[in-house]
């Protein structure tokens, strides 16, 4: 199922998953050409003592990756033959989010030298180490001001292949 759609893959991840997995909530599953992204939410630990919150959050999350990492491993590598997709994990308690493991994807691009410039003037401002790394800062910043238009473009995209779906067979 190389060509499985987003909802396919979040099908089928949402019911492999182990029910206890789903309990506090369901998994926020993401999806693009090389990546699937499941963040399960973790129930957050009662504390009396704020200064330990923190504290608390990061046990809680610690123990449920080393307790659940086997299991996921094996999940992951159903999937990844399924959907020929690397299969990445991450857990959301409370605020905190953690991710385990994820996929820095190489991405070849043509900047002319006025682009070259910002990224230069990141790394001379100590903004980031490579141009690779102030390339991804941008990207970050650009998906932090425009969230809310970059979701409406993904919802038009996901309409646009349910009605391919439903379209006659390209012969």
């Amino acid at each position: 199922m190389p060509n499985a759609t987003t909802a396919d893959v979040s099908a089928w991840l949402t019911n492999r998953l182990p029910d206890e997995w789903r309990a506090p909530g369901a998994p926020e599953i993401t999806v693009d050409r090389e990546e699937i992204v499941v963040l399960l939410a973790v129930a957050a630990p009662e504390v009396t003592d704020q200064a330990t919150a923190a504290a608390a959050v990061d046990g809680r999350v610690a123990g449920f990756r080393e307790e659940t990492r086997d299991r996921r491993i094996s999940i992951a590598l159903e999937a990844e033959g399924l959907f020929e997709r690397k299969v990445s994990w991450g857990a959301r308690c409370g605020d905190r989010t953690v991710m385990f493991t994820h996929l820095a994807a190489p991405v070849m691009t043509r900047l002319r030298q006025p682009e070259r410039l910002v990224l230069d003037t990141l790394v001379a401002g100590g903004v980031a180490r490579s141009r690779s790394d102030a390339l991804a800062w941008c990207v970050r910043l650009v998906g932090q001001h425009t969230g809310d238009w970059l979701d409406q473009l993904r919802t038009a995209l996901q309409d646009v292949d349910r009605v391919r779906a439903q379209g006659p067979e390209a012969g």
